[in-house]
């Protein structure tokens, strides 16, 4: 256990998917050169997922967003030029718009064989990505402390971050399809909410000593303390298609943990809602982004996300200052004027559509759309 005032370091990690330049489709069995050279030039921070045309990255331990902004974009660049020399491109999305997760073959690893054959057809469908953020909190009962009040955010975070509104080929209606999909494995969803370090080390001990879980990595909650570093994990949100998305998010994120440490300093908190109410508000994130508002939980009505954005940018923005990412944190209004990249991807395809392209077309020209927007601000 630590003393004084958080670290409030960073660590980002980005999940992709590899589609191939010519037919935008996904890569089932990229060549495994592709790998060993990311690999490399990496040094350890380029990995292999589930499937094997997925690729995930993590930064290195960040002092501020600033060097979170270089590492994740040389991460990008490693990945993007490498993929090019086999003429396949990475996309960050959450969903790829028209490839099957059917047609996909696992990566052979132990732990991805054992979560398939436990989990059967609800990991086989796992064909998503997200972005995980860590910020450092290394006293245990602060982050549990911190964990129980930063719910309340989690909604605002998945608006501004969604990338997957199609699955298979469709339109979902929805502006995040990747949570129903990940909804479907046990320990997901928001976290639980425990009044201290040993009471959550308690109910974890439970799982482990029952067999149904190895460890706490197997717990995959939209926020939780990590297993393997002293950090607070964020795993709600989509994965960014464009870089200054994902940074800004990163600023949002730890400065609102920031003043909610601050709020603590002077013996005050943040109320703590019941998840039933702040799971509407998931769901509204899930299915609007933020096109429709969320549930103001204090006053009981929904109020414009412009509104919502306001009122949290000026409760951040001694921290915001304080961490020296003003800047950063400000361009969370540029993806409400612009749109998410989910926003973008329909965009896309209602032009293509409504110049009378065929629906496969459309589609591809969501793919060239996440390629380029992909590669934006590297």
């Amino acid at each position: 256990m630590t003393t004084g005032e958080p670290e409030f370091t960073l660590g980002v990690e980005e999940e992709y998917l590899l589609v191939d330049k010519e037919t935008r489709s996904l890569v089932i069995d990229p060549p495994q050169s592709l790998m060993s050279e990311c690999e490399k030039q990496a040094e350890g921070q380029v990995t292999s997922e589930l499937l094997r045309s997925q690729i995930e990255i993590g930064t290195k331990v960040c002092n501020n967003i600033q060097e979170a902004r270089e590492d994740l974009t040389r991460l990008r660049k490693i990945i993007v030029n490498t993929a090019a020399k086999h003429d396949l491109a990475p996309i960050a999305a959450s969903t790829h718009p028209f490839s099957s997760w059917t047609e996909q073959k696992h990566t052979p690893k132990d732990r991805y064989e054992e979560l398939t054959f436990e989990m059967q057809g609800a990991a086989r469908r796992l064909l998503i990505c997200g972005m995980h953020v860590h910020v450092g909190i290394g006293d245990d009962e602060l982050r549990i402390d911190l964990m129980n009040q930063l719910s309340y955010f989690l909604p605002h975070l998945l608006a501004l971050s969604c990338s997957s509104p199609f699955w298979v080929g469709r339109d979902t209606g929805l502006k995040s399809y990747r949570l129903t999909i990940f909804d479907a494995l046990p320990r997901t969803g928001l976290p639980e909410r425990f009044a201290s370090w040993a009471e959550y080390q308690r109910h974890v001990r439970i799982l482990i000593d029952a067999g149904l879980i190895e460890d706490s990595t197997r717990i995959w909650w939209d926020l939780r303390p990590s297993a393997r570093f002293p950090t607070l994990e964020t795993r709600v949100m989509d994965v960014c298609t464009r870089v200054d998305d994902a940074i800004a998010l990163a600023a949002m994120l730890v400065c609102i943990l920031r003043m909610l440490y601050r709020l603590r300093t002077r013996n005050q908190r943040w109320r703590i809602y019941t998840p039933m109410l702040i799971r509407e508000n998931r769901w509204r994130a899930m299915r609007y982004s933020f096109d429709e508002g969320l549930v103001d939980l204090a006053r009981g009505v929904v109020v414009p996300f412009h509104d919502l954005i306001d009122e949290i940018l000026a409760l951040v923005a001694e921290d915001a200052d304080a961490l020296g990412c003003a800047r950063e944190i400000g361009s969370v209004r540029d993806i409400l004027t612009r749109g998410t990249s989910a926003h973008r991807q329909l965009r896309a395809y209602e032009l293509e559509q409504a110049a009378g392209k065929s629906d496969e077309d459309c589609l591809k020209a969501v793919v060239d759309t996440l390629i380029s927007d992909t590669t934006e601000g590297l």
